[in-house]
């Protein structure tokens, strides 16, 4: 039987490579694999956890989707929808609110760290591991992929779907993460994990200019000779031009103290990995897109709708 995956990116914001290594290329990658049914989810309803601008937030529901397609999403072979145009997802979020407890909520790693990084500590944003858990769980899905870092996510997934199974029968699936080899965290440039929370990406789809310039904001930090942030970044574009870490290595053995020039060469790696996709995502017009997401919706929803009337029916309120 095919396995059912389903991920996710928030329309807070530009995309960065952190995302597409760490998220969107594993994605496709799945998607190419005849045993995989895939759900891919733009997450709306989390982004208003931090972003308030309505504007802004239309612009990137429009600019994510674009984005999925020119990395190589296939709308034929995914299921790509919004948060927002499945009303289910909303209905189980508060179900599993109503099974958690407060101090539960309060060990979150995201929402200790946000918090701590100056973002308003608003309940939506406390009570966001349950939504999350119920994006997952509404879909019967298998596997989440996943960073290292975001284990707790599935975690907290699996505790909720645990509590519901345990108060109103088994009737949800505990899902699993996959957390995607060789990937894990793709560092920012300032060495800490890519986030447009710690303001250290390097934008996925910028111009050269604005490739060039994140680029050169990387802080050199280095050992004996060679620039470890610089170098961890690098690594992550060698592997997606099948290059071996051999072949970096001896590069930077190379140019060894010649920070301007390994960070000129790595700007066009970068180069070489987007151009092709920044092309592609430029012919992408708005009418796709909603034609897309109106798809998506449909098919989505045809999964869902059959799981939250059994849930309606377990909880006792399906009249």
């Amino acid at each position: 039987m095919k396995k059912r995956i389903l991920t996710g990116l928030q329309a807070s914001g530009t995309l960065h490579i952190g995302n597409y290594f760490g998220a969107l290329k594993p994605l496709v990658d799945l998607t190419n694999q005849d045993d995989n049914e895939v759900l891919l989810m733009v997450a709306d309803y989390h982004a208003i956890t931090s972003l308030k601008d309505a504007t802004e937030l239309k612009t990137n529901i429009y600019n994510i989707v674009r984005d999925y397609l020119a990395a190589g999403v296939d709308p034929k072979k995914v299921i790509l929808f919004r948060q927002s145009d499945n009303q289910d997802h909303m209905e189980l979020g508060w179900i599993f609110n109503c099974l958690v407890t407060v101090p539960f909520l309060m060990q979150a790693h995201s929402y200790k760290d946000k918090v701590a990084k100056g973002l308003e500590p608003n309940a939506g944003l406390f009570t966001y591991p349950m939504l999350m858990a119920a994006d997952i769980a509404l879909y019967n899905t298998d596997i989440v992929p996943v960073g290292e870092d975001q284990r707790q996510h599935i975690e907290y997934t699996r505790e909720a779907v645990t509590k519901f199974n345990n108060a109103y029968g088994k009737t949800l699936k505990e899902p699993k993460e996959l957390v995607v080899a060789g990937v894990g965290i793709v560092p920012g440039t300032d060495g800490q994990k890519m986030s447009k929370s710690y303001k250290n990406t390097i934008p996925l789809f910028g111009t050269r200019e604005e490739i060039q310039k994140a680029v050169m904001s990387i802080v050199t930090d280095s050992s004996g000779d060679r620039p470890l942030n610089v170098y961890n970044i690098h690594h992550v574009i060698y592997r997606a031009l099948g290059k071996s870490q051999d072949e970096l290595d001896a590069l930077y053995h190379e140019h060894a103290g010649k920070y301007k020039a390994l960070k000129d060469i790595l700007v066009d790696d970068i180069e070489t990995v987007i151009g092709p996709m920044r092309a592609k995502r430029e012919l992408i017009t708005d009418d796709e897109i909603r034609a897309v997401l109106a798809d998506g919706a449909i098919r989505a929803k045809a999964i869902s709708n059959p799981m939250i009337e059994k849930i309606r029916k377990a909880v006792g309120i399906a009249l």
